[in-house]
């Protein structure tokens, strides 16, 4: 009996450990492995601005990439640094992004102030926080940016003014808008950012934004812009999508509705209805 009970006890541990070992390897299958962002695009410039800023304007503007469909990459920091010819750190920036949407990309540019000229200009970025979405990626609708226009001033740089909406019912506090400007082969030359606020679904914003960072010589061909939530954490835009979507079509028909429908045949027999 004892020999029994001590086998069949062996066998139960057996049994249990085999389940639990399953069941760990189940949730582990089931946890999806998270892809850090990518840089799509990046591009930093030295101008001398002797009339603003007495000194050096150090620009940069970037494009980074979730390849995860389900998560926000949240709290990402961009640290720039300039050096001088002889290595000697003479700028230094630390610049947080807002949350890039899952599945989605982010736009973003900056800017900082050197006394003397930079020769080398890095950037570099600290790993997302991950966070996991509230809703489906089809929930999280981009902002409508229109009548976009873009005029080079005399000084060199690009004015760029338009309209932005929102597609939500709710009021979209604030909202940064970032311009990129490129040259007729695509190539990212440089771009700016400005906010708008209290962005309603009764009609657009408009926005506002100076361009300094387009080097001499470089030609524009045409810009991209692009309207986010403004903040470090998805909150913003997740409060927006679950407050729903303003419906495309709002207008009630004016024609009168079909007296037989259409669309269907009736069975033998049996009298169409409308």
């Amino acid at each position: 009996m004892t020999y029994t009970t001590r086998t069949a006890a062996a066998l139960g541990a057996l049994t249990l450990t085999l389940l639990t070992g399953c069941a760990s390897e189940d949730r582990q299958d089931d946890t999806p492995e998270l892809r850090p962002l990518t840089v799509k695009e990046e591009v930093s410039s030295v101008i001398r601005s002797e009339e603003r800023h007495d000194g050096y304007v150090v620009n940069w503007a970037g494009v980074l990439a979730n390849p995860n469909p389900w998560h926000f990459g949240e709290h990402v920091v961009v640290t720039v640094v300039g050096l001088d010819a002889r290595g000697k750190e003479v700028v230094r920036m630390e610049q947080p992004l807002d949350a890039v949407p899952p599945a989605g990309s982010l736009s973003f540019t900056g800017q900082a102030l050197s006394v003397k000229k930079p020769a080398k200009v890095t950037v570099d970025y600290r790993p997302a926080e991950w966070r996991r979405a509230g809703r489906i990626v089809s929930a999280f609708k981009p902002f409508p940016v229109s009548g976009v226009r873009t005029a080079r001033q005399r000084d060199g740089d690009y004015l760029v003014t338009g309209y932005v909406g929102t597609p939500y019912r709710l009021p979209a506090g604030t909202l940064a808008v970032t311009a990129l400007l490129r040259d007729s082969a695509g190539r990212l030359l440089g771009g700016g950012t400005a906010f708008v606020d209290d962005v309603r679904e009764s009609g657009g914003r408009r926005f506002l934004l100076d361009v300094e960072s387009v080097p001499d010589g470089a030609k524009v061909a045409r810009t991209e812009v692009v309207a986010r939530t403004w903040g470090s954490s998805s909150r913003p835009y997740e409060e927006l999508a679950l407050g729903g979507i303003v419906p495309v079509h709002t207008v009630k028909p004016t024609t009168s509705p079909f007296v037989q429908d259409r669309g269907r045949r009736p069975l033998p027999g049996v009298e169409g209805r409308p």
